[in-house]
């Protein structure tokens, strides 16, 4: 089964038009879920531990924010594409 690469964000979320970018420049195909527009995604990021957006998800990995740990993982991925 292949991993989907899933991006919490808001709509005015500056931080989360940042790692959209970089994953888009990466040629990394991602999913976009909006917490302020569907409630479920809210308590999806709660149960991984999150409260903010962006969170950037891929298989069990999930990386807040833009840092260094999310940098390793879109190399993570782009290991992986085929």
């Amino acid at each position: 089964m292949k991993k989907e690469v899933i991006v919490y964000t808001t709509k005015d979320c500056i931080e989360c038009t940042f790692v959209k970018q970089m994953l888009t420049e990466n040629r990394i195909h991602y999913k976009v879920r909006d917490i302020s527009a569907d409630a479920a995604y809210q308590k999806e990021i709660e149960k991984l531990g999150f409260l903010g957006v962006p969170v950037t998800v891929y298989g069990d990995k999930a990386v807040k924010g833009m840092t260094p740990e999310l940098q390793e993982l879109v190399n993570k991925i782009m290991e992986q594409k085929p």
